[in-house]
Formats: structure tokens, C-alpha cells, sequence
């Protein structure tokens, strides 16, 4: 049965990493509010809905037959083995999925940059409290987090240039699309930070180069970034560190 992805129409967002795992594995899905027909409506119409046993809170959330599942780590980890995105290894997969909740925190902050106050006010409102909360972020949160995820590359006891295992995994998937949002957002930063990450840098290479990551990014599949998404490039919120 084809996947249904059920996310915002025009932006990437949380989607996007759930996107990645599905091309990646050149598995038949369909994005449910880019589907003509169906739209954000079909998607507003579940979460609101009072008849449903498991009605998610917020997108995204997939559904396969009558399962509803949400939330991009829990997503990935339910998808992982299907897509032989995750390792055999039980202990590994629990590390996996240690990772992604990390990257999930990850870009809770990197959201905050830009609405530190209220998801409900526009930037505009707020523009004096996320440069303050965006100083915060390029100079003290960004190296820790890219930092902890060089040290699980360079100490992957498998050596083979992954975050988990041996083989690719929906985390490597997610990694890259960190740094190309944080590209995105933060070019000024990213230009200082990246030379510490040589390992992070190499791994987003490979990602890219992987053949249907690669179709998917040449594709209009692909959404580009824009100023409604998670990563936003607002040029005083990139403060050089």
C-alpha cells in the first residue's frame, strides 16, 4: 500500500526529513496536500476531527492502511526498517533513534530564532527578541549540536563514515538536510563554522550523491526554501560568530 504523507503545502519543513527517507528509498508515497483534490483540507479535516480513535496533533503524520503515525522521529522509526533505513542491531536502532530526537531538538531551536516569543505572532512582531535568541543560537547552540554530531561520526566504531552503522540511515538522511537548511538560513555562520566539521561536510556529500537523493533534489519534488518554513534566511538574524 502507497504511503500517504500528510505535511503544509509549500514549504519543507518537518516534512522534508520524512520526505527524504521515502525518496531515498524510492518508495511509493503521495504527499497528501499537494494531491489536487484532496489539499490541506483533507489534512485539517483529520486533525480536527471527533470520530477518529488516533487523531494527530499536529502535521506531519503518515498513514499506512489504518495506521496513523506522527511526529518526524517516531515517523522515521516506524519507516526505518521498512526502508532498510535503520541497522539490524536492536541497540543501534535505539541510538538511531536517540539521534533523530536530537536533530529534533535540533531544529526546535533553530525555529525559535525566528519566533521566540509566539508561533501565533509574525516575525515582524518579534524581530528584537529573535536577534537576541538568534545571537544566542549561531554563537553557543549551533557549534554544540554540529560538534556532538562530528564526535558520533568520528567515533562510530564501524568507521565507515556514517552516524549509526555501517550503511545509510534515515539520520545521515536527516543530517544533510540540516546543513543544507543551516546553509540556508545562516550562510555568514555556516562559512565560519564548517571547516571544524569535516566529517558532518563528507557525510552531506555522500547523501547527495546518492542516486535518487540526488533525482529527488533535481526534481520538483523538491521544494525550495522560503521565508514560511523552519529555516528562514532573514540576513540580521545571521550574525557572524
Amino acid at each position: 500500500m502507497t504511503y500517504e504523507l500528510y505535511y503544509w503545502d509549500g514549504i519543507q519543513g518537518r516534512g522534508e526529513f520524512v520526505r527524504l527517507a521515502l525518496e531515498d528509498a524510492d518508495t511509493d508515497y503521495i504527499d497528501v496536500t499537494r494531491e489536487p483534490g484532496r489539499g490541506t483540507g483533507e489534512m485539517l479535516k483529520l486533525m480536527e476531527s471527533t470520530s477518529e480513535a488516533h487523531v494527530p496533533f499536529a502535521p506531519p503524520f503518515l498513514q499506512d492502511g489504518g495506521q496513523i503515525i506522527s511526529h518526524v522521529a517516531n515517523i522515521l522509526f516506524y519507516l526505518g526498517p521498512r526502508l532498510k533505513l535503520l541497522p539490524k542491531d536492536e541497540t543501534l536502532r535505539w541510538f538511531a533513534n536517540g539521534l533523530q530526537l536530537t536533530i529534533t531538538d535540533f531544529i526546535a531551536e533553530v525555529h525559535d530564532t525566528h519566533h521566540p516569543i509566539a508561533t501565533s505572532k509574525y516575525y515582524e512582531e518579534q524581530k528584537e527578541e529573535a536577534k537576541a535568541r538568534a545571537f544566542e543560537f549561531v554563537t553557543n547552540r549551533v557549534p554544540k549540536f554540529l560538534g556532538y554530531f562530528e564526535r558520533v561520526l568520528t567515533h562510530n566504531p564501524e568507521g565507515s563514515g556514517h552516524s549509526v552503522g555501517n550503511a545509510t540511515t534515515y539520520v545521515d538522511l536527516s543530517l544533510f538536510q540540516v546543513i543544507e537548511g543551516l546553509r540556508y538560513a545562516f550562510p555568514r555562520a555556516m562559512r565560519h563554522y564548517e571547516p571544524r566539521y569535516l566529517e558532518l561536510l563528507k557525510l552531506h556529500a555522500s547523501v547527495k550523491a546518492r542516486p535518487n537523493i540526488a533525482a529527488y533534489l533535481a526534481s520538483p519534488r523538491r521544494l525550495a526554501f522560503n521565508e514560511n518554513g523552519i529555516f528562514r534566511r532573514y540576513p540580521e538574524l545571521d550574525i557572524g560568530p
